[in-house]
């Protein structure tokens, strides 16, 4: 994608930025259609964490915030019945449609976006097996994309980062250059749609949203995350994820 598009999408935000004392209208897309091949196969935004399934943790997060005003689910075509049922059985309001996610992620979160509400300003999009996430960490990057058009949340990295070929370290760059970026990374409403639309019809395979805003030349900004905002993706990540929980209920 050329520059030229992030110049017309960055123009486009900037006529439409929000007056200060206006509350946007944020849509959140969580993307849980994910192979979960690191689970040995198992989809895990249903394995259950303290009794309940990942996802519905993830959901509440979102259903609790009162920065979000509506959800949009995506998730594989055969469970969309499942997830549909377990929304409607633990009563939360804010999730409007279950969709399907495609073959890539960039496919994915864009059929969620096509689904958002015909109001929405920004778009948070977040991992469907983050579970950990909590209101000050979404609310944060909601209130910096709301000015900025862009916005993750980040760590700053705690280990010694080396580059190495063949067996051997070749240079240890400075890790003050470097962070690790989370979920919910928060975007204008046009601008995402309009990347991950160029994303998707090129075939470009992405980690995450926020590279398809950067090769568009558009500045994405940084917020704080959290250290316990992890994405499930081990075994041994569930027995964190359960530790952090089970702090936070007290038991």
């Amino acid at each position: 994608m050329s520059s030229v598009l992030g110049k017309i999408l960055s123009k486009l935000f900037l006529k439409k930025i929000l007056k200060p004392n206006k509350k946007p209208f944020c849509s959140a897309v969580i993307a849980a259609a994910g192979s979960g091949e690191r689970m040995g196969g198992t989809d895990k935004i249903f394995v259950p964490l303290c009794g309940e399934p990942v996802i519905l943790w993830t959901i509440r997060a979102f259903e609790n915030c009162d920065a979000v005003r509506e959800i949009v689910l995506v998730v594989r075509s055969e469970k969309i019945p499942d997830a549909a049922k377990l929304c409607k059985d633990a009563g939360i309001k804010k999730v409007s449609v279950v969709v399907s996610g495609g073959k890539t992620r960039a496919e994915s979160v864009l059929r969620g976006i096509n689904e958002v509400s015909e109001k929405a300003d920004l778009v948070a999009i977040h991992d469907g097996a983050r579970p950990l996430v909590t209101g000050e960490v979404i609310t944060t990057a909601i209130e910096k994309a709301r000015t900025c058009g862009a916005a993750v949340p980040m760590v700053p990295l705690s280990d010694t980062v080396k580059k190495h070929k063949d067996g051997y370290v070749t240079h240890t760059p400075d890790r003050g250059e470097f962070c690790c970026v989370q979920t919910p990374q928060v975007f204008d409403y046009d601008m995402i749609r309009g990347v991950l639309t160029s994303a998707a019809e090129n075939g470009w395979e992405l980690t995450d949203d926020a590279s398809a805003v950067e090769k568009s030349g558009i500045a994405v900004a940084l917020t704080r995350g959290s250290h316990r905002n992890i994405k499930i993706t081990t075994p041994e990540d569930l027995l964190f994820a359960e530790a952090v929980l089970s702090g936070r209920m007290g038991i």
